[in-house]
């Protein structure tokens, strides 16, 4: 093999690795930044791109897809001095290759930091009841100051949140105790107030009822009244009847009334609880003579046809022997004396 020879394979080997060290591939979600000579000229793209060999030369492969980063545990000093330890993560994103690269250096350290830092800020602001409350509003607060801190770095912070806020273990005890002190004066006020309403609405029932009660015993009075009323107009009438009949000659309504009378005052004597033996002083012939009277009366009330009805009754039965008149009427006790 010649001199020519061998120059002639170094020249191709030197122009194939020209060719590979001009060409260059991007994967999909870097962004690529080419210096030349030390200096940053340009960013690469996803996808081939071709570069001057020898001149130009990648400096940094940045990642352009949205990261997550882990922010360390720290302790922070609420303002009311309670002390609680403290960690989270943070979403943020490089939109900005080259001000990523070359603005800051260790991106990541520089994002934590500055997170570590705004948490102390904004949490050493807030009482310990707001820190352990108001999460939103914390992770708000950070984002917003972070954000615009790393807004020259070509970054985009989309998210921060806080894990974990842990209290100090004696702070953890007094704060049970506390709630449980609350509850229990929740549940006593709760009681108390049930046994209230409790109480309205037993006073409300009584009151109604007393109500209700006094409303029947006016309508019951009312009635009692009102039948008494009746029963006076028609003692009234009756009696008013019968001095009309008396005064007419008529003695067997007097006879009828005063028998009544007679004979339901005796009736009440006999239904009365404490009265075991009756005693009657009168006869069953003075009864047989007033209920007489009383079928003069009905005689003469309703007439012959009264009469001849019943004689019809009378006759439907056959007769032993000859019809024997009825004896006279025996004299009333209560008819007057001639």
């Amino acid at each position: 093999m010649t001199g020519f020879d061998i120059f002639a394979i170094a020249f191709l080997l030197l122009v194939i690795v020209t060719l590979f060290a001009g060409v260059k591939t991007v994967p999909q979600g870097y962004d690529w930044t080419i210096e030349r000579f030390g200096k940053y000229t340009r960013t690469l793209s996803p996808g081939l791109n071709i570069i001057v060999p020898y001149f130009d030369r990648v400096g940094r492969k940045m990642n352009m897809m949205e990261q997550v980063i882990s922010i360390p545990e720290q302790e922070v000093i609420t303002k009311d001095n309670a002390t609680v330890t403290v960690d989270g993560v943070a979403f943020y994103q490089v939109f900005d290759a080259a001000k990523a690269s070359y603005e800051v250096s260790n991106l990541d350290q520089a994002i934590i930091v500055l997170t570590m830092t705004n948490i102390r800020s904004v949490m050493g602001s807030m009482d310990l009841d707001q820190v352990l409350s108001h999460r939103d509003e914390i992770n708000e607060r950070l984002l917003r100051v972070v954000d615009a801190a790393v807004s020259p770095w070509g970054l985009k912070v989309n998210r921060i949140e806080i894990k974990d806020i842990v209290p100090p273990a004696d702070l953890v005890e007094a704060m049970g105790r506390q709630m449980k002190a609350e509850r229990v004066k929740r549940a006593d006020i709760l009681q108390a107030e049930g046994q209230r309403q409790s109480e309205i609405l037993r006073a409300e029932g009584a009151k109604q009822g007393q109500i209700l009660q006094a409303e029947g015993r006016k309508e019951a009075a009312f009635r009692d009244a009102e039948a008494r009323e009746r029963s006076a107009e028609a003692e009234a009438k009756a009696t008013q009847m019968v001095s009309d009949a008396i005064s007419k000659g008529d003695v067997a309504a007097l006879n009828y009334f005063i028998a009544d009378k007679y004979i339901k005052a005796f009736g009440q004597l006999a239904e009365s609880p404490n009265q075991k033996i009756l005693m009657l002083p009168i006869e069953a012939t003075s009864i047989l003579g007033s209920l007489a009277g009383i079928g003069e009366i009905a005689k003469a009330t309703f007439g012959d046809a009264a009469t001849a009805a019943a004689a019809a009754r009378r006759g439907s039965v056959p007769s032993t022997g000859p019809a024997t008149p009825p004896p006279p009427p025996s004299p009333s006790p209560f008819s007057p004396q001639r």
